[in-house]
């Protein structure tokens, strides 16, 4: 599965290329590693990354779920090369 079939936000990557890859503020913080990505079943669209927060993450102001991970929204996303880069 391409990981942005309907989401333009992302560029055309396969889903398995993006597992573990690290996600970076814009600013250049280091912010953890890519866990998940959640869509929306009905429209296909991409909604959030899930990300495992490094142990030194600062205070981000993103949603975090019941696990202590953060939740991207993924119109966030601005590159994805060596790392995901998020708007912050």
């Amino acid at each position: 599965m391409c990981a942005a079939a309907h989401d333009p936000a992302m560029p055309d990557i396969l889903a398995e290329n993006l597992s573990g890859k690290s996600v970076m503020g814009a600013d250049g913080t280091e912010l953890g590693l890519l866990y998940n990505i959640t869509m929306n079943l009905k429209t296909g669209s991409l909604d959030d990354l899930i990300v495992e927060p490094d142990e030194e993450a600062p205070e981000t102001g993103f949603a975090m779920d019941e696990d202590g991970r953060f939740r991207i929204d993924v119109g966030r996303v601005q590159a994805v090369k060596d790392y995901i880069v998020v708007q912050r």
